[in-house]
């Protein structure tokens, strides 16, 4: 267990440093699309976690990165905190909130937890209006500055703020997938699990269901509170239409396609989330569609992608299907 262990950190290091070393010679615009790729990993594990693993649905997390993007902004401007430790706020207060909801969480399932999870998303936001410590409309400006002088010393003094993005979204994108695929192969994990198929078996076995429900609902927020602060980062402000309701779904869209219960294909779903945009202006730039269309092609192309998913490869892409001679074989080898 040990052994493995060291092994996905050593390949989880190997990716890092070949990424970041490519960064140097990628346009500007690939690796900023880059860093975009790591905040979205991180937000997509969040729901595999909560969705895939512990059977618990969210259409909110858009919502808990906002919870997450105010508490680092608002720690790095005011308490001037370096950016690491503003990160840890936003994660931290994630876990606090979703330590909250979690606990409402466990009375309900399905539906009602799926709806009050969307009325989150909805209200959240919003109510960054009504305070003017949280800027209005307008929001916070959240400027984390350039490379620290060290590293710039080591890759050159061109090393561009766009670059300075992708190395920290790249670097703590490895770490949290590092971290919580260790979380998921742990009991922790097959708890999860056991719950997510069968609550009243695992609660006869003794499980606590509720407990663990709750603290899964716990983690995933605190990872979707770090994704929030890194996407504001990426934007360098935070302000309510950065959270907008559609972020929600197209997170979870991204988690169907990367595979709900499938980790490894987040790095899937990320690309994909955002490709899309950019596939969508090709098609705009050689058609005439009317305004309506445009603003909502990508919308539609995600819609698209999420129906063909669930028709066709339900588990994600990722998923190797059992072919019939493995399963007649298994059957022959229980009947003897």
């Amino acid at each position: 267990m040990r052994k493995a262990a060291l092994l996905r950190a050593a390949i989880f290091l190997a990716v890092g440093l070949a990424l970041l070393g490519a960064s140097n010679y990628i346009d500007e615009l690939r690796v900023y699309q880059g860093a975009q790729i790591g905040v979205y990993i991180v937000a997509i594990s969040s729901i595999i976690l909560l969705t895939g693993f512990s059977g618990q649905i969210s259409l909110g997390h858009g919502a808990l990165m906002a919870i997450g993007g105010y508490a680092a902004v608002l720690s790095f401007n005011y308490w001037h905190l370096p950016l690491i430790l503003a990160f840890t706020v936003g994660a931290i207060v994630g876990a606090l909130s979703g330590l909250i909801l979690g606990v409402a969480a466990a009375r309900l399932s399905g539906p009602y937890l799926a709806g009050t999870t969307l009325a989150l998303a909805v209200g959240i936001p919003s109510l960054a209006n009504q305070f003017k410590i949280l800027g209005g409309e307008q929001g916070l400006s959240f400027d984390v500055g350039e490379a620290p002088q060290w590293i710039r010393g080591i890759v050159g003094e061109d090393f561009s703020q766009y670059k300075w993005f992708f190395w920290i979204s790249l670097t703590l994108a490895l770490v949290s997938m590092w971290l919580l695929q260790n979380l998921l192969r742990s009991r922790y994990g097959r708890t999860w699990r056991a719950i997510r198929i069968n609550r009243i078996a695992s609660e006869l076995i003794g499980i606590n269901a509720a407990r663990k429900q709750i603290l899964a609902f716990t983690i995933s927020a605190a990872i979707a509170g770090l994704s929030g602060s890194m996407l504001v980062m990426t934007i360098s402000t935070v302000s309510p239409s950065a959270f907008p309701l559609a972020l929600s779904f197209s997170l979870l869209t991204g988690a169907v396609i990367s595979g709900i219960a499938t980790l490894p294909g987040v790095v899937l779903g990320s690309f994909t989330l955002v490709v899309i945009p950019e596939i969508a202006d090709a098609i705009t730039s050689r058609t005439t569609f009317s305004e309506a269309v445009v603003a909502n092609l990508p919308g539609f192309i995600i819609s698209g992608l999420l129906v063909l998913t669930v028709l066709f490869a339900p588990n994600g892409p990722l998923d190797k299907p059992h072919k019939k001679g493995h399963r007649d074989r298994d059957k022959s080898g229980q009947n003897s």
